[in-house]
């Protein structure tokens, strides 16, 4: 089954169920990793009927949205119709080798690229990441939200990966729970937290920040106490290396139109450190000094001999 034949099949599931109130924790962390965007060129890949695409519009982006599926795609082009922003949607495999090809507007040049709560729906990820990097000017950004890979479930509500397999039993599959309304219709592909961030940094994406969202209270009433102990969401930043230049860790990443920040004066040397004294040999005379030492030591320091 394709991933346009399972989204198309429940487009008017997930529009009435995932509305442009952009509450939930995930997508809050997200639009938080992103930081302002006015003026930026964004591209969303899995932009489905475009409730991201349309809040990085509002938000003074210049925001391509793309996605398999036609249904989904259709709800984002009469969302647009009804509220005029300026997105453009595109219809695309963001996995082909040749999807940049079919549109130069796409290829290269991207300030960011989006991804909330899609990557799982994606078969290859690695397409997928070959084709972002690509998208992306050196510098740039890719920040995603997913299901934490490491969330193993909780009552009523399906994990990562199956019941009945390993946090690494990597593959698709369908959720069974009833609280997992959306995988049991179009199922998800695990994927270890390892592969989702070794798979970028292979094409020049490194980790730049990750956020573990806490999920709402109420949810832990639906999944109960031991599920809402473990990570739920998780939420991950990544920029662009200059070829040959992987980024130092910590150093902050310039936004479009932004200048690198000033280093600050350089530091002073360390000056070389003094020769340490020679230990001198005690005699007869240093006694007495040495028991007076002894005496007004507190009692716990003979536990550090």
């Amino acid at each position: 089954m394709t991933a346009s034949a399972r989204y198309d099949e429940i487009a008017d599931f997930y529009a009435a169920g995932w509305t442009d109130a952009l509450g939930d924790p995930a997508t809050e962390g997200l639009l938080r990793l992103l930081g302002p965007v006015a003026g930026q060129r964004v591209l969303e890949i899995a932009c489905g009927h475009g409730r991201v695409t349309r809040e990085l519009a509002r938000r003074g982006a210049q925001v391509t949205g793309t996605d398999l599926s036609s249904a989904m795609l259709a709800k984002a082009e009469a969302a647009e119709a009804d509220e005029p922003l300026g997105v453009r949607y595109l219809q695309a495999d963001v996995t082909a080798a040749g999807m940049l090809d079919a549109d130069p507007l796409v290829a290269g040049g991207f300030d960011v690229v989006v991804c909330n709560f899609g990557l799982t729906d994606i078969d290859d990820l690695d397409g997928a990441a070959r084709n972002a990097a690509r998208a992306l000017r050196p510098g740039g950004l890719l920040a995603g939200s997913l299901l934490h890979p490491c969330f193993p479930g909780g009552e009523g509500v399906s994990g990562s990966w199956p019941a009945d397999g390993t946090y690494r039993d990597e593959g698709w599959w369908r959720a069974p729970d009833r609280q997992s309304s959306l995988r049991r219709q179009v199922g998800a592909s695990h994927r270890t937290l390892g592969t989702y961030l070794n798979t970028f940094r292979r094409h020049g994406l490194w980790l730049d920040e990750m956020a573990e969202p806490a999920p709402d209270p109420g949810w832990t009433a639906v999944a109960g106490e031991q599920a809402a102990r473990c990570p739920v969401f998780l939420v991950i930043r990544c920029v662009k290396a200059e070829p040959g230049n992987p980024p130092s860790p910590g150093r902050s990443v310039p936004r479009a139109g932004e200048r690198p920040a000033d280093p600050g004066p350089a530091r002073p040397r360390a000056q070389p450190a003094a020769p340490k004294a020679q230990p001198r040999m005690l005699g007869p005379s240093d006694r007495g000094a040495v028991v007076a030492v002894a005496r007004r030591q507190p009692r716990h320091a003979a536990a550090h001999l």
